[in-house]
């Protein structure tokens, strides 16, 4: 609830209209949520295709000029060639003196089935009471990742329209349909529109990421990098008997098992050489940002289901998560893993771990140490086997400057709705699109979810609160206000 002195007779107005219509925004979100748009399963393809018709037909109702860009097509591993679904690239006021905002969002979902263990139809929108009596959450595919906000920043267009209010900015859509699938076709795409598109871009907004809590809003200002390895050791051509060769030859997964415990020690340390010489150091500033940080520890150790964390307190916990890199083994190809015992050497196996890497860390650098570090290993065993490292994806981390107008002006919008200053967060994990905008367009570009903590994108049962999808299209639209005044 806001207090009336912080917010102007304007805001109030565009506020009630949200309040009054929240029931047409539901709607809205409901018809969208219907479409099984899963960019992850070939058969669901021309959904996909359906949902981006129905995103251009909303943003064209808002006398948007949209633009339908053809990607093309791929190829899947099985050989199918499958056309890609087009991108949206929309357009609304081109007044000189307003500034620009390009608005990024993505309408296809993960996989759902009910029978993974939803409550509820995911490709119905179903309104059920939470657990505390003020909040109803919406359930659905693609809720909160990303339909609902995607809807809640056309709502909050729509309410300036429908009051007859001037545009306060100029806005852009980038609206894809494969981001669940890795946004292929789009870093294409961005640099093909740089010069044109995107050369009167002042701002871009992403709103696809969460709140840190479930109650405070957040506002995101860096992710981590993923350097992605695969290392495969092999002995020959063929899997061996163990009564017939065991403790006569050097076994490949002995070799790899020795590789994989080197990478890490028990306290999550990376033991590779240098891995830490480039990465940031701990600013005053920026660990003054950790300490008023609303995080449960208790609550986030109970979600995932473990005994006990590596550290005991938030800081240690949110810098370990944001700010320093970590290391993850992630599984073995070609050794036996079904039930019972079958006593084979195999012949040839691939361990798979990556490095989530942090700013001012080089990916061909990273590559370089990891390589080193296993042949140093590797040529201690004395072993005749042959050893091969690859680094088969490698994302870089993104970092914004939360001293940013953009920023600024997010966080008066935020006080103005929520009435508190947002956390300001980092993602532990990888926004590739965030990090592609900042580089190809060297626009400021800012992450503004409007997603609690617990909507388990992904995950079944997935959902936005009602409260977070109205608030949140306030939220925006006090947001267009903000970004007005800075210019």
């Amino acid at each position: 609830v806001m207090s009336s002195s912080s917010s102007s007779a304007l805001e109030i107005e565009i506020f009630q209209y949200i309040d009054a219509h929240q029931s047409d925004f539901i709607k809205d979100l409901k018809e969208w949520v219907a479409v099984e748009s899963d960019s992850v399963q070939p058969h669901l393809r021309k959904e996909v295709v359906r949902m981006m018709a129905l995103a251009a037909d909303r943003l064209a109702a808002l006398g948007a000029t949209v633009s339908l860009v053809n990607l093309g097509s791929h190829q899947l591993p099985d050989g199918q060639v499958l056309p890609l679904p087009s991108v949206i690239l929309g357009e609304l006021g081109k007044d000189p003196q307003n500034p620009t905002v390009c608005f990024y969002g993505h309408v296809d979902v993960q996989p759902a089935k009910k029978e993974d263990g939803w409550n509820t139809d995911p490709y119905t929108l179903t309104e059920i009471d939470g657990v505390h009596l003020f909040i109803r959450n919406l359930y659905g595919r693609g809720a909160t990742d990303n339909k609902g906000p995607v809807l809640a920043w056309i709502n909050a267009v729509e309410t300036f329209r429908a009051l007859k209010l001037a545009m306060p900015v100029n806005f852009k859509f980038v609206i894809e349909g494969m981001e669940e699938a890795g946004s292929l076709g789009l870093e294409k795409l961005i640099e093909e529109e740089n010069q044109s598109f995107f050369s009167d871009v002042d701002y871009i907004v992403i709103s696809d990421n969460l709140w840190l809590s479930n109650k405070k809003p957040a506002l995101t200002y860096g992710s981590r990098g993923n350097a992605c390895f695969f290392v495969e050791v092999e002995c020959g051509t063929k899997d061996l008997h163990s009564g017939t060769f065991g403790g006569i030859i050097h076994e490949p997964l002995l070799d790899l098992i020795a590789l994989l415990d080197s990478l890490v020690d028990s306290t999550g340390r990376i033991q590779i050489p240098g891995i830490y010489d480039s990465v940031a150091a701990l600013t005053e500033e920026e660990r003054k940002l950790y300490e008023s940080i609303e995080f449960d520890l208790e609550e986030h150790r109970n979600n995932c289901g473990v005994k006990k964390f590596l550290y005991g307190t938030k800081e240690e916990i949110l810098l370990h998560l944001w700010r320093y890199p970590s290391l993850s083994i992630h599984g073995i190809e070609g050794a036996f893993h079904e039930p019972g015992i079958k006593t084979v050497i195999p012949a040839k196996v691939i361990g798979k771990f990556s490095i989530r890497q942090v700013p001012h860390m080089d990916l061909s650098v990273v590559k370089q140490q990891v390589v080193e570090h296993l042949e140093r290993v590797f040529s201690k065993r004395n072993s005749p086997n042959k050893l091969k490292v690859s680094m088969p994806l490698g994302a870089k981390p993104w970092l914004a400057d939360v001293n940013d107008l953009l920023y600024k002006a997010a966080r008066r919008a935020i006080k103005t709705v929520f009435g508190e200053d947002p956390d300001f967060i980092r993602d532990g994990s990888t926004v590739p699109v965030a990090r592609m905008f900042q580089t190809i367009t060297q626009k400021s570009v800012m992450m503004l979810p409007i997603g609690a903590a617990d909507d388990g994108e992904h995950s079944q049962n997935e959902k936005i609160s009602r409260h977070n999808y109205i608030e949140g299209t306030k939220l925006f639209a006090a947001f267009f206000l903000e970004i007005s005044k800075l210019h």
